[in-house]
């Protein structure tokens, strides 16, 4: 690690306009008015490694990222997970990096990951130490944002783990992950006594103050740094975690398994209404290419990942990521709908399919979804059942659709299936169906 050779007193913030930004939009709008606009494209070490990490890791992947052609297509985040400092606590009040890891500095890193066109990001957690028990940044927000700014640091991952108690909320919130739920996912002061009473707001919570404390640390830096919040979906981070950071974790973690895909679809599909520009779902990091996922469920989980704006973070080995894989992951369609610089919206459910609408269900959850976007409009068929399920979209069905012939291509072959007054096809089980509608076509 390369000593400190700014003075930080001296540098002027990139962030002088935040307060003003804050105040008129009520959200983060990066200081460039381009940076976290649309879902964060990248890699994380976690899903693939968890605390197994080295700066050759870190190299490798990035090395992949550009030669597979997954930078061409947008991915340019390569991000340091959990564990990658010394764990018996601070140097000098700062965050030791584990220089038999990285023993070039996290700024060495960072420099061989910016030549490569990429950008860095690292990982810490608003409390007394890391998921992983490393030490953390509650109390330490000034210091280490500037640490992150001085070693070339593009994004940063803020984690929620080890809380101490005089930081806990008074309240706690629906979050179906983390409190009792009766049917269709609600909640009650009958299953959970310290529930937040109605029109709480959730903006002066310590949970919001804690997360905010690292927001105004990297407000101070000369350096664009994105801040993701990984709080879980608690606190109801979605009715102010906008003003806080351009991504939250809308969930608990992920795991490379069909019941966990769809558990992470059913509980977005209730939450798309704080989903915008700078402002993001974060459904957890992709787990394609991981476990035992089947190539339909892992078409499944990239295109329902895509389709919500969550940010795309690769969470696997990419050198032995399959071509098909990487094709998939490479999506021109899917990208395009989720980096899409004019529509901010996601796809939304508009049909539940197995279920009523508006049903909470793990298991099976809203089938139908759609959304438009410059190109037109993104349709998505899910097949939650065991078996394959002929499906039909009909464009009076879709908002911002009406009864007519469109043109409609195939997100998957990239084949053109001409003008048609509606889409039916066979959808194998744990697949989905995607199209995109186009122009209504000619003498409709």
């Amino acid at each position: 690690m390369t000593p400190h050779s700014i003075d930080r007193a001296a540098r002027p913030s990139v962030w002088s306009g935040l307060a003003l930004l804050l105040s008129t939009a009520h959200a983060i709008v990066m200081p460039d008015g381009v940076t976290g606009k649309v879902p964060s494209l990248g890699w994380n070490s976690w899903n693939a490694y968890h605390c197994d990490i080295d700066e050759s890791k870190f190299l490798s992947a990035a090395e992949v990222i550009v030669s597979s052609g997954l930078l061409d297509a947008g991915y340019n985040y390569v991000n340091i997970d959990d564990c990658w400092s010394m764990k018996d606590g601070r140097v000098d009040g700062h965050i030791a990096v584990n220089t038999t890891r990285f023993p070039d500095g996290i700024d060495g890193l960072a420099k061989k990951v910016h030549d490569l066109g990429l950008k860095l990001g690292i990982y810490s957690t608003a409390g007394t130490a890391t998921c992983a028990g490393y030490p953390a940044s509650l109390g330490y927000e000034d210091v280490d944002a500037a640490d992150f700014a001085d070693w070339g640091v593009d994004y940063l991952k803020y984690d929620n783990c080890n809380v101490p108690s005089d930081w806990q909320d008074e309240y706690v919130a629906c979050a179906p992950d983390a409190v009792q739920t009766g049917p269709n996912g609600t909640c009650s002061t009958a299953l959970e006594p310290n529930l937040a009473p109605p029109g709480y707001d959730w903006s002066t919570s310590k949970s919001a103050e804690r997360f905010n404390a690292m927001r105004n640390a990297l407000a101070k830096q000369s350096r664009e740094i994105v801040l993701s919040l990984c709080i879980w979906g608690v606190a109801d981070v979605f009715s102010w975690g906008n003003e806080t950071g351009i991504s939250w974790r809308m969930s608990g973690d992920i795991s490379p398994e069909w019941g966990s895909v769809t558990h992470i679809i059913n509980m977005n599909s209730f939450k798309m209404n704080s989903v915008g520009f700078w402002g993001h779902n974060d459904a957890d990091i992709l787990e394609v290419g991981n476990g035992n996922l089947t190539a339909a469920e892992t078409r499944t989980h990239f295109a329902l990942w895509a389709a919500m704006k969550s940010p795309l973070l690769i969470g696997t080995d990419l050198a032995q990521l399959s071509q098909e894989n990487i094709e998939l992951l490479k999506n021109k369609h899917l990208l395009a709908f989720n980096q899409d610089s004019v529509y901010g919206q996601p796809a939304t459910p508009y049909k539940w399919g197995v279920n009523p609408d508006w049903t909470f269900n793990y298991t099976n959850p809203a089938e139908y979804w759609a959304g438009p976007s410059s190109k037109g409009h993104l349709v998505l068929m899910m097949n939650t059942l065991d078996h394959t399920v002929r499906k039909e979209a009909k464009w009076s069905e879709i908002p911002g659709l009406s009864a007519g012939r469109y043109e409609v291509r195939d997100v998957w072959t990239d084949k053109s299936l001409g003008c048609l007054s509606s889409y039916k096809t066979a959808v194998a089980a744990h697949d989905t169906a995607v199209i995109l509608v186009g122009k209504k076509c000619r003498n409709w």
